[in-house]
C-alpha cells in the first residue's frame, strides 16, 4: 500500500499543502497494526537480531507490550498463538500484542543462509522483555495453539 502524497505530508508535519524542498513524499506503509494495547508507562526499545542458518530461535515465549518487526535480510518462521506458522522474508514486516499471548516460533526459516531483521517492543516498568513459557502452560494452553500440518 503506498501512502497517498497528503498523508505523507501529514506524517513529515509539514501540513495539507505538500513537501519541504528536498523532502521526499515517497512513503510506503509497511505495516498497520491494531488494536494494541501499550503498558502504562512503557518504554520503547529496538533491537537488532542476527541468526545463524538453522537458528531455531527462541523457545515459546510472551512479550508484556507489543512487538513491530521488520525482516531486513533472510527469512523468519513466526507463530503467534492462535495463528499457524508463517515464514516472513526480507522486506517483510510482523507484530504481535503482548500480554499473555504466546509466542512460539521465531527461528531463522533457511537452513543455508543467516536472517537479521529489527523489532521494537512497548516494555511494560519492572518486566523483561520475554519470559518463557514452561512446559505446563504449553500443555494446558495447548487447545489456542493453530493446527500444524501432519508431515
Amino acid at each position: 500500500m503506498t501512502v497517498s502524497e497528503n498523508q505523507a505530508a501529514h506524517a513529515h508535519g509539514t501540513g495539507q499543502d505538500g513537501a519541504q524542498p528536498g523532502w521526499t513524499t515517497a512513503v510506503t506503509m509497511l505495516q498497520d497494526a491494531s488494536p494494541f494495547t501499550v503498558p502504562d508507562g512503557a518504554s520503547a526499545m529496538t533491537i537488532s537480531v542476527e541468526w545463524e542458518p538453522g537458528d531455531p530461535g527462541s523457545p515459546p515465549h510472551r512479550h508484556p507490550g507489543p512487538a513491530f518487526g521488520y525482516v531486513i535480510e533472510g527469512a523468519v518462521r513466526f507463530e503467534l498463538e492462535g495463528e499457524p506458522e508463517r515464514v516472513i522474508e526480507a522486506g517483510g514486516t510482523f507484530w504481535e500484542p503482548g500480554g499473555d499471548v504466546i509466542h512460539y516460533q521465531d527461528g531463522n526459516a533457511l537452513a543455508d543462509a543467516r536472517t537479521r531483521f529489527v523489532v521494537t517492543m512497548l516494555c511494560a516498568p519492572g518486566k523483561p522483555m520475554l519470559v518463557l513459557v514452561d512446559e505446563a502452560e504449553l500443555a494446558e494452553r495447548a487447545h489456542l495453539r493453530a493446527p500444524r500440518p501432519t508431515a
